[in-house]
């Protein structure tokens, strides 16, 4: 039972992971610059907000 509990877990931080990506990927540049982020750190943000929530 443990073991499915980490696989939700896991699977849901993946779809954060994804659907952070794909949104953020989607902003211009100017966008992306009013809110500090770059597109050379969209990965870690995402991977921020995956563990994060």
């Amino acid at each position: 039972m443990l073991l499915w509990g980490f696989l939700a877990r896991q699977f849901r931080r993946w779809q954060v992971y994804n659907r952070t990506v794909a949104e953020l990927s989607q902003l211009d540049d100017r966008s992306l610059a009013d809110i500090n982020v770059t597109r050379g750190e969209i990965r870690a943000v995402a991977r921020h907000a995956s563990v994060a929530g």
